[in-house]
């Protein structure tokens, strides 16, 4: 028994991870405009409006939905802030009243010659860190629920920059998470962070504390100490510039430099996952084929006339060499998807909206070993079965979809009562009653069905056949079967 729940703990860090994973993966709008909005009813709509860079520059509290009902009101303070600003995205957090703060902004901006892109997004964990010491520090005066609004707008410029400030644990990776170990799960869960932090890269002029405290080689210590020398001197000019810092010695350099970018340096390879142990190297590269190094960054067609066979020596190997050329092909590339979000029905409020047979746009929460819940914009997520998932065979819902993907789907079933929605990604309907076959396999051979009592009975009974005893032992276990003992 023990046996098996360590095994079960194992593959539950594995799945915990994985969707981890997929969140802090997820698909930055980039250097926008985008104004955060945490709904509520009786406390009134936070707005936040952060910049290019993530700066906070303006915050207001409006309220066009019940009790006050001040939709008049609440929409000039809305179109201004709009305008003033020139706000590119309108981020609406999906909690309380989300669905009606959203159909409120989109009446609003719906005039307009160039409306923002207007989104429900997830707020988990947003309320975990405006309570944080963390937030207090960077914003002292500014209520709670406002910090969740700048938290809200934050996760769509860069959903890993502002994951990063709040528990993994806290951000929702899945059923039963509270269930294990958690010393455990929080190691586990910190090692994902660490590996994707490092797979992106940070821009060291403009990353949080906490984001550079996940880069590898850098502690809390050095990350603080990095922050207020940038503070204290201005941005930095190059990755050489860092070892200024205090304790950014030789060992800290070696590990953090190829996952640091320095964005407007006058070298290119700082802005790129080319480690500066290996900048002599590049240069000679791109030497050996009449190419200076400004002018090899980028051009594919003369980045492939170098053979990294012929630079493969003892402590650089031929997968390395590979890494440097595809990223001189494409420096600073972003590993992640292109930006994308789902569109819910105005229509579809709460769960009382729904009807079986409709066909909605959601985003996928959460995916677990039967099956993925959906946000389709009622305040509580439906579950397509791993049996509804896809009109072919699906052994791993993981392998089959992720958190943050896109998805149609049709409402198979609603309980009101339960909360609880049953949804399909099928693309037919399946026949009511069908038998839902899965494919047989190799050699499989079907195991044979044990006889009945009657059927026994029958067999020995006036045939002939068989011996007496087992006739009588037949009529024996019949007897105490109807006997009820």
């Amino acid at each position: 028994r023990l046996h098996l729940k360590e095994r079960a703990e194992r593959e539950s860090y594995q799945v915990f991870g994985s969707n981890l994973q997929r969140i802090l993966m997820g698909a930055p709008a980039g250097a926008k405009v985008v104004m955060g909005v945490d709904p509520g009813f009786r406390t009134g709509v936070k707005l936040a409006i952060i910049d290019k860079i993530g700066k906070l520059v303006e915050n207001r509290t409006i309220f066009p939905v019940p009790p006050k009902n001040e939709v008049e009101a609440s929409k000039t303070i809305l179109l201004a802030m709009i305008e003033t600003f020139q706000v590119e995205i309108i981020a609406v957090g999906n909690g309380t009243a989300s669905r009606e703060v959203e159909s409120f902004v989109r009446d609003s901006i719906k005039d307009l010659e160039k409306p923002p892109l207007c989104m429900v997004v997830s707020e988990a964990g947003a309320s975990v860190y405006s309570a944080s010491p963390l937030a207090v520090k960077e914003f002292p005066k500014l209520d709670i629920t406002v910090r969740s609004a700048v938290s809200i707008a934050r996760r769509v410029q860069d959903p890993l920059a502002e994951f990063v400030k709040i528990d993994p644990k806290s951000i929702g990776v899945g059923q039963y998470q509270h269930d294990v170990n958690q010393t455990e799960l929080k190691r586990k869960l910190e090692q994902v962070v660490e590996s994707c932090v490092n797979q992106v890269g940070v821009d060291v002029n403009t990353a949080s504390e906490s984001l550079l405290g996940y880069v590898s080689g850098v502690n809390k210590t050095l990350a603080k100490n990095l922050v207020e020398y940038r503070n204290q001197k201005g941005a930095f000019v190059s990755r050489s510039s860092l070892v200024k810092v205090p304790q950014f010695g030789p060992k800290a350099f070696e590990q953090a430099a190829g996952f640091l970018r320095v964005q407007k340096s006058e070298n290119p390879l700082d802005t790129s996952a080319v480690h500066p142990e290996r900048y002599e190297l590049v240069k000679q590269m791109c030497s050996d084929v009449g190419l200076e190094l400004k002018d090899a960054i980028g051009n594919k067609d003369k980045i492939t006339q170098i053979d990294p066979q012929k630079y493969v020596e003892e402590d650089v190997g031929l997968p390395t060499l590979q890494d440097i050329l595809s990223e001189l092909e494409k420096p600073s590339r972003d590993p992640r998807s292109e930006f994308s979000y789902a569109q819910f029905d105005a229509k579809v409020h709460e769960i009382k909206d729904l009807e079986t047979g409709m066909w909605l746009e959601g985003a996928v929460s959460n995916v677990t070993d039967f099956g993925a819940f959906v946000d389709i914009g009622v305040h509580q997520d439906g579950l397509v079965h791993i049996s509804e998932m896809a009109d072919t065979f699906v052994k791993d819902p993981k392998a089959f979809i992720s958190p943050g993907t896109i998805v149609q789907v049709r409402v198979l079933e609603v309980d009101q009562q339960q909360k609880r929605i049953s949804l399909s990604m099928k693309k037919e309907e399946s026949t009511a009653g069908a038998s839902k076959k899965r494919p047989v396999k190799k050699g499989f051979k079907p195991k044979r069905k044990h006889a009945t009592v009657d059927q026994l009975v029958n067999k020995f009974e006036g045939k002939g056949k068989g011996k007496k005893s087992n006739v009588k032992l037949a009529y024996s276990l019949k007897s105490i079967m109807r006997s009820g003992r």
